[in-house]
């Protein structure tokens, strides 16, 4: 399950003194990292070629580990200096180096980032239902507007610890679609069906390495909870290793399972794998389990984007007067019936959005190649900078000026090879 906020704990950290063991902040990292976005991972390798999505997904896990480092050493900063209560999250981390308009910019990227994670599943869940359900008639649009109208009921739910098992529930379907696509691979290997030569290494299309590119930072999304989990540990002193040892196993997997994906389907591989997976009872469960899963861990996704919304608009006088004059309509109770609405309007909208996205693919590349990108490469640098330029090293100043660089870059390029995709 993606977390990529820092505004939403994971059930396994402990908000009081940092206990997380090394055992449980592994846990906690793999939680946060991998999702649904690993089940794309296939046709990004059909779209780049087996090596170079192999490469891409690679070089998106070295630099999410060192950007992933310069986050903590920027907080390490911070608390030499006693500043280490006011920089408890990444916005406070934007607004320790750049005022008002760093916090701002972070939320603001934060903010589209999970808007664009929570557009991403409801597109997920409507291609993932209209396979099963293929004949009956009903359009991709409607079964995304039907999910809506749960969420919109879900998102109104004031705790979110009912809805962990679920989240739980949608990795382990997660699992079980990569065992069988891994299944589906080796029968095929072993039959001969499978060979080198009908797959293609490095294509030809200069489009192909980028949007591999952004399909494997899309699949790294959990970059916002890094300080959570730092501060977690007992012994934050382990950390680098614990992350590196997690972001090694990531890698491996994601790297095999992409290759396996494309190996296994060749130029027919689906920007879901699952729907490529053969029309039986037990896929069609396991395609069913993955959906429900997501449903109820959407609201999980939502809710940071309910936290910024809603704390904006509490800051805004006549929102105030509304919200006090629709909850004295409940009887005397305060029904939050203001807030229930914003929260309807904020599903509706991403449903709107997820209906007119082409595919899961392209979507997710673009939001990994762009807002992604400058959260997980480009702000950690500028902060890197903007903390510990004057103590730096020629060496690490030039290092972190290239990673902004091609942060930027990769964001610009991203976003125009995957908008001509669309």
């Amino acid at each position: 399950m993606e977390l990529p906020t820092d505004t939403l704990q994971i059930p396994l950290l402990n908000s009081s003194p940092p206990t997380t063991s090394t055992l449980q902040a592994l846990a906690n990292i793999i939680v946060s990292v991998v999702g649904t976005g690993v089940l794309g991972l296939p046709f990004a390798f059909r779209i780049a070629g087996y090596a170079a999505g192999s490469f891409g997904v690679l070089l998106a896990a070295v630099a999410t580990y060192y950007c992933m480092l310069l986050l903590v050493k920027c907080r390490e900063k911070l608390t030499s200096q006693g500043q280490s209560n006011e920089s408890k999250t990444y916005g406070d981390l934007g607004y320790m180096c750049m005022g008002n308009k760093g916090r701002y910019l972070t939320e603001f990227l934060i903010f589209f980032a999970q808007c664009g994670g929570s557009v991403a599943y409801l597109v997920f869940i409507g291609q993932n239902l209209s396979s099963v359900f293929q004949g009956h008639g009903i359009t991709l649009s409607s079964y995304i507007f039907l999910i809506a109208a749960v969420e919109v009921v879900l998102s109104w739910i004031g705790s979110l610890a009912a809805l962990v098992p679920f989240s739980i529930f949608a990795d382990i379907c997660n699992a079980i679609a990569m065992g069988i696509v891994v299944k589906e691979d080796i029968q095929k290997a072993i039959a001969g069906g499978i060979s080198f030569k009908e797959r293609t290494a490095i294509t030809s299309n200069l489009r192909g390495l980028p949007f591999a590119g952004g399909m494997a930072v899309f699949c790294f999304e959990g970059f916002g909870m890094t300080l959570a989990l730092e501060s977690s540990m007992k012994h934050k002193a382990a950390f680098p290793k614990v992350l590196g040892q997690a972001l090694v196993g990531i890698t491996i997997v994601y790297v095999l399972f992409g290759f396996s994906g494309y190996m296994a389907y060749g130029d027919d591989t689906r920007d879901i794998i699952t729907l490529n997976l053969p029309d039986t009872w037990s896929t069609k469960v396991v395609q069913v389990g993955l959906c429900v899963g997501l449903v109820f861990t959407f609201p999980i996704m939502l809710h940071p984007i309910n936290e910024i919304v809603e704390g904006k608009l509490k800051q805004i006088s006549w929102f105030e007067k509304i919200e006090d004059n629709v909850n004295n309509i409940f009887s005397g109770k305060r029904a939050n019936a203001a807030k229930y609405i914003s929260r309807m309007i904020i599903v509706l909208g991403l449903a709107i959005l997820a209906s007119f996205v082409p595919g899961f693919g392209v979507f997710a590349s673009l939001v990994g190649s762009t807002i992604c990108a400058l959260i997980s490469f480009v702000l950690p640098a500028i902060f890197h900078l903007m903390l510990m330029g004057s103590s730096l090293s020629l060496g690490q100043k030039v290092l972190d000026l290239f990673i902004l660089i091609c942060g930027l870059l990769f964001a610009a390029y991203g976003t125009y090879n995957s908008l001509v995709g669309i």
